[in-house]
């Protein structure tokens, strides 16, 4: 019996013990830089679409206001008002971190392909698709106001934040 019991003990401590570990494993690290840097490239030159799709609003000044005004409803959660993240109490803590879209990787995105992670978002990241949410024309308007950026935090936070 005295066996059996010292048995039991052992395989639960054991099993604890692979427990923590696995927990361990699980936890979320922010990216390297060569894993950035791989997928970087991979988002630009292979995954996100429309490369060549031209934006019918470039150079359209009520663009940036139309734009500041949809990406106000619709993004500014998770990107701050002004696009850099400013007042978002969570966009450093997400693996990977909520980006900047001031930043020149996002800059370096094309009109077409800033519209298409947009449309359909970048998996495995926070970011969602809003195919059938936004309307071409809001997309479009707030690809022209990323183009425009205000200095970061300049917009002050967004109000959900605040309160």
């Amino acid at each position: 019996m005295l066996q059996f019991a010292v048995s039991v003990f052992r395989f639960s401590v054991l099993s604890m013990l692979l427990l923590v570990l696995l927990l361990a494993g699980c936890k979320a690290n922010p990216p390297s830089k060569v894993e950035t840097s791989i997928m970087n490239t991979m988002k630009h030159k292979i995954t996100v679409g429309n490369r060549s799709q031209t934006n019918p609003f470039k150079g359209n000044a009520a663009a940036i206001q139309d734009g500041k005004e949809a990406f106000s409803h619709y993004c500014a959660a998770c990107h701050g008002l002004d696009g850099q993240n400013t007042g978002v109490p969570f966009a450093d803590r997400m693996s990977p971190p909520v980006p900047s879209l001031a930043g020149k990787d996002v800059q370096a995105y094309t009109d077409g392909q800033l519209k298409w992670v947009i449309d359909y978002g970048i998996w495995p990241s926070g970011m969602p698709g809003s195919k059938g949410t936004l309307s071409d024309d809001e997309i479009w308007s707030i690809v022209v106001y990323l183009r425009h950026l205000p200095p970061a935090g300049s917009l002050g936070e967004p109000e959900m934040y605040t309160h």
